[in-house]
């Protein structure tokens, strides 16, 4: 599960870079808010949780890790698009979709948390 997390990590990096110097060329920097999430929960959180299965394989075969992955990476795609779609004003709709989306993605967090929490050290 961690190689598969540091994978999917890495094409959240490859968006997130290109989504910013996509901004950078045009100068409309109204969806900052989404690139910025990308880097942070998808690259960073997802590099780092996979990480964390590698070096604690035992952290990785708990159910908690299975709902973390899928709820982690159902959750955060919502969340993106829906917040763009949201800000670019496609439909007020979205607003509901990102909270949707986030809730899914923080219980994912939460469960990673207590994964790490429960199953590391004493």
């Amino acid at each position: 599960m961690g190689i598969k997390l540091m994978k999917i990590a890495v094409v959240y990096f490859l968006i997130g870079v290109s989504f910013g110097l996509y901004m950078s060329f045009t100068h409309v920097f109204k969806l900052a808010t989404v690139h910025v999430h990308i880097n942070l929960l998808g690259w960073m959180s997802l590099s780092i949780a996979g990480i964390f299965y590698i070096l604690f394989p035992k952290l990785a075969q708990t159910s908690t890790a299975k709902v973390h992955f899928w709820l982690h990476n159902i959750g955060l795609p919502i969340m993106m698009i829906s917040i763009a779609l949201a800000i670019l004003d496609v439909s007020p709709i979205f607003f509901l979709f990102a909270t949707i989306g986030g809730v899914a993605t923080v219980i994912g967090i939460f469960c990673f948390g207590y994964n790490v929490l429960k199953n590391i050290g004493s």
